[in-house]
């Protein structure tokens, strides 16, 4: 199964909240990924998922580092491993299931909108 990481990352530049989360859903060389402006909760409202270039398989491991560029400080603070298959285009409808891990549930992320709900 593949992995799946959650990422506070602290400190961006272009973040003026000074804080989001990087959803990392893995695919293949690299990671898919999302800012969130909060953790995924199970049945809370959906949030905006702002889609990111890929990153690097690294940041699914346990880890807290300054991320590169002078772009601040991320760190690993869920992680797990999720079923199903990402769409072949970035910007089309998601759906997987989050399990083996810290976050359990529904990912669905639709139009920009992302919400953790029962399976």
């Amino acid at each position: 199964m593949p992995r799946y990481a959650l990422l506070r990352h602290t400190g961006a530049p272009d973040d003026p909240s000074g804080c989001h989360f990087d959803l990392l859903l893995e695919d293949g060389a690299s990671c898919r990924t999302w800012r969130l402006a909060d953790i995924p909760i199970l049945n809370a409202a959906e949030q905006d998922a702002i889609p990111l270039p890929a990153h690097r398989l690294i940041w699914l491991e346990p880890r807290s580092a300054a991320v590169s560029g002078g772009r601040g400080w991320a760190e690993r603070i869920r992680a797990g491993r999720y079923q199903g298959s990402l769409p072949s285009v970035a910007n089309e409808p998601l759906e997987i299931t989050l399990m083996n891990g810290d976050l359990s549930g529904q990912l669905k992320i639709v139009q920009g909108r992302c919400r953790l709900s029962k399976p």
